[in-house]
Formats: C-alpha cells, sequence, structure tokens
C-alpha cells in the first residue's frame, strides 16, 4: 500500500476522498446559508407590477384596422398595436375573442412593424430587416424569417366596452426587464 491508502480498520482516508469531504463541509456551512430560502428565512415571491392603461373601446375598433398605442410605458420601445382580426385568437378578447395586442418590436433586431400588419394574413410584418413575419391569431409565434421568439403580447381585460392592457407575455426587444420603474 502507498501512503494514501490505507488498509480496512486503518486510520488514514485517502487524499481524493479527504479534499471531497472537506470542500462539501465547506459548502455546507458557507455556501448553502447563504443562498436565498436555505438559510431557513421565507422567499418573498416577486411579481411585476403592470400598470393598468385603457387603451380602446371595444365598439370603435373596426375590422384589420390597428390601433397604436404604447404600454407598458411611453418609450419608443412600447409601442403596441391592438387589432380586430375577425377570427377567434389566442389571448383574444370579446365576443369573438378575436380582439389582440402585441409590442410591435420585431424580436429579432427590434424594428418597428407597427404599420406593417397584413389583414388577409393577420400577421404583422414583415420586419424591415430581415422580413420575419409573426401570426397574430397564434398568440404571434414566428411564421417566417429571423426572429425566433414570439411577439411579446399585451394581455387584454374588458370591462364593459372598454378595453384595458393590464400585462405582457414575453420580453420586450433590447430590454432586461418590460418595466422601466417599479410601483
Amino acid at each position: 500500500m502507498n501512503e494514501n491508502e490505507s488498509g480496512p480498520g486503518g486510520a488514514c482516508m485517502k487524499r481524493r476522498a479527504f479534499l471531497f469531504r472537506s470542500g462539501a463541509a465547506a459548502v455546507s456551512t458557507v455556501v448553502l446559508p447563504a443562498l436565498p430560502g436555505m438559510g431557513g428565512e421565507a422567499l418573498a415571491a416577486e411579481m411585476a407590477r403592470y400598470p393598468r392603461k385603457k387603451i380602446g373601446r371595444l365598439s370603435v375598433l373596426k375590422l384589420d384596422a390597428p390601433v397604436i398605442f404604447n404600454y407598458p410605458d411611453s418609450g419608443p420601445s412600447s409601442q403596441s398595436v391592438l387589432v380586430k382580426l375577425g377570427v377567434p385568437a389566442g389571448g383574444g378578447i370579446g365576443p369573438g375573442e378575436d380582439v389582440v395586442a402585441f409590442n410591435s418590436q420585431c424580436t429579432h433586431m427590434g424594428a418597428p412593424m407597427a404599420g406593417n400588419y397584413q389583414a388577409g394574413y393577420q400577421v404583422l410584418g414583415p420586419c424591415a430587416f430581415h422580413q420575419t413575419l409573426f401570426d397574430l391569431t397564434r398568440h404571434g409565434m414566428v411564421i417566417a424569417g429571423h426572429a425566433t421568439e414570439s411577439l411579446p403580447q399585451v394581455l387584454l381585460e374588458l370591462k364593459g366596452d372598454d378595453i384595458f392592457a393590464v400585462g405582457l407575455i414575453g420580453l420586450i426587444y433590447g430590454r432586461h426587464d418590460n418595466l422601466v420603474s417599479k410601483a
């Protein structure tokens, strides 16, 4: 036997076992208690608090006539489009579940597309940079082009005839957080 090994019942341990056990002991006493939720304290859930903003009225919307608005703030990257598609759509509101809204920046490189709604196909695009098209009936998913992510969908709420934007599903291009300032 060499100096790093011991026989059965010997007092010496292998160097590899010693390093592993001492590393595990250090992690369990120093690192784990510092991680959230590992030191016994309760974790507080943090939810994004989106503003509730009136963006239109159902009775005023015309079929395939997009309404441009800004949400969740007034920044240029917040330009969004509200449209009555005439066919049921994912996330749609109203009697026909055909009213949807999306952030209108391409998710590939951020080109603005608010004026590029194609009524015959219910798509937004093509993006001026790389010709991406987004299907507004299927949660803004990519159907052609370079983008790999769907458009951020604006969550809508209908109260009487009033349409409110109440949140976003997806991340606006170029942001690490959809909300510029938290309430």
